[in-house]
């Protein structure tokens, strides 16, 4: 923490007004611990106003962790391709601890996110959006899964995604009946959250690009009546770009198919072939969570404010 950043007590009955550092009256600096967990030399505060002593971890979300020094690793391993089974024995770690490091570092990457939406779009809303649905299944391909996905085509930055449960059609459809019974659809509860969030990051007049889903128009002009919507018929999935990449001389969104195929290359669990499955909706959706994250900070141009 910047010792001229304005520090408060963290106890919510403490009176004691915002100080900065040196100038501090009521809130003065109390020496250093080192954290055994990082080897980090971390700030100590005492508040002469209600008595309590407190430090530069004490607001932090990993306040209570023992194994700090994996976050990093674990969450450029996991948007790399690298299973959470892999994790645990590169890293020597139980798998359990994988699985929590992951939960909160979905929770953290969200925050994140909604922080850079708010940063860079609201003051400099969309023209154009690119959006479309990826298919992916849980557990079973009898279970599919929608992941609906909305990417700026300006500067490939993940704008938002949703994770909806889907019936299973063709051939699977009367098996996925038969074994697990009729399977509700969740897709167009999705599509009209995702419209309705992208709402303060769009301009009135934002053009949308997707293809040619029959339902997409009724959900987007309910949230957006002055936009423009323009589909664009589908083609034949390339051999490359794990088939999202389409066999076209100019593709329209390719912006968002070859962000498709990113997400097939870099999620373990969305690879064309691979014995890696999700096990159920909140895995996939914290997996995304760190990926976008990942996706917009570390594989995309950087925006300038």
């Amino acid at each position: 923490m910047n010792e001229n950043m304005k520090i408060q007590c963290p106890r919510p009955q403490c009176s004691s007004p915002f100080s900065s550092g040196l100038d501090s009256k009521v809130i003065v600096r109390n020496g250093f611990f080192r954290r055994r967990s990082d080897s980090r030399r971390i700030r100590r505060y005492f508040c002469k106003s209600c008595g309590s002593h407190f430090s530069n971890a004490t607001r932090r979300a990993d306040r209570y962790q023992k194994k700090r020094r994996v976050n990093v690793v674990i969450y450029r391993l996991y948007s790399s391709g690298v299973s959470q089974r892999r994790l645990a024995k590169v890293l020597n770690l139980n798998r359990k601890t994988v699985v929590r490091k992951i939960r909160y570092l979905a929770k953290l990457e969200r925050c994140k996110q909604e922080a850079f939406l708010n940063d860079h779009y609201r003051t400099n809303p969309l023209f154009q959006i690119q959006f479309d649905d990826l298919e992916t299944s849980e557990h079973t391909k009898c279970k599919p899964l929608s992941v609906t996905l909305a990417v700026d085509p300006r500067t490939r930055k993940i704008l938002k995604f949703k994770v909806a449960a889907m019936p299973a059609r063709g051939h699977l459809a009367k098996i996925s009946r038969r074994k697990y019974g009729i399977r509700k659809d969740e897709r167009p509860k999705q599509w009209d959250a995702l419209m309705k969030e992208l709402v303060p990051f769009t301009a009135k007049e934002c053009e949308w690009r997707s293809d040619q889903n029959p339902h997409d128009p009724f959900h987007l002009k309910r949230h957006h009546p002055l936009a423009t919507h323009r589909r664009f018929k589908g083609a034949r999935g390339a051999t490359t770009g794990q088939g999202e990449l389409k066999k076209l001389r100019f593709d329209p969104l390719y912006t968002l198919n070859h962000t498709c195929a990113m997400l097939r290359a870099n999620l373990n669990r969305l690879f064309r072939k691979t014995w890696c499955t999700t096990k159920n909706k909140q895995g996939l959706i914290d997996h995304l969570s760190i990926y976008v994250s990942y996706h917009n900070q570390l594989l995309t141009r950087p925006l300038v404010l």
